[in-house]
């Protein structure tokens, strides 16, 4: 009895070494560490806003709208609880992205307007937190990147054979990735048209 127990032990774990159990545990940690990095640096992002809309609003005359846009998109932002979970409720998630796009968005049209203050834009201040904002926007880039990655290969795994067998014992479900914002416009080719240049 005790040889068919030991014999059934040693099946049972040769079995679980190729059902992807452990995989799972690791993918999964790193997509959560993945996560963490992106939070951290939207944090970072998030955090500089404060200190430029008060450096915008010194400059006389700024366009109201423009600062009322991005202090907005920011609370937009404040609203979503950004927990490790999120990563797995596809609309939760989207709505994440899509609040983070238009803060975005709305710090893109800030700097655009600024460049017509020329006495705001030659402030020490100013320049300092946009080469924060850049800095930040290249670290998210990053993040965003090694969250890609981590969560491509949490998928494959949980989609491939054996191994979704596994995923689907133990509930394991493909996690919501990052897309592109209108990808069929950054899909179709740019239109040039000669004929308006100056000879």
């Amino acid at each position: 009895m005790r040889r068919l127990l030991l014999a059934a032990l040693a099946m049972l774990t040769v079995l679980l070494s190729g059902c992807g159990y452990n995989d799972f545990q690791r993918l999964d940690e790193q997509v959560k560490s993945a996560w963490s990095e992106v939070l951290n640096n939207y944090q970072r992002r998030a955090d500089l806003i404060p200190n430029l809309v008060a450096t915008v609003q010194g400059a006389a005359d700024f366009e109201k709208s423009t600062l009322t846009e991005l202090t907005n998109a920011r609370a937009a932002v404040g609203q979503i609880k950004a927990t490790p979970e999120l990563v797995n409720d596809p609309e939760a998630f989207k709505k994440f992205e899509d609040a983070q796009t238009r803060l975005g968005s709305a710090l893109t049209r800030l700097l655009a307007v600024a460049e017509n203050y020329p006495t705001l834009t030659a402030t020490r201040q100013f320049g300092e937190l946009q080469a924060q904002l850049e800095g930040s926007e290249n670290r998210i880039t990053v993040a965003r990147g090694r969250y890609i990655k981590a969560v491509q290969e949490y998928n494959v795994l949980a989609r491939q054979f054996p191994t979704n067998l596994t995923a689907m014992m133990f509930g394991y479900k493909v996690k919501s990735n990052f897309s592109v914002p209108d990808e069929k416009a950054i899909a179709a080719p740019p239109k040039v048209d000669f004929s308006k240049q100056k000879p």
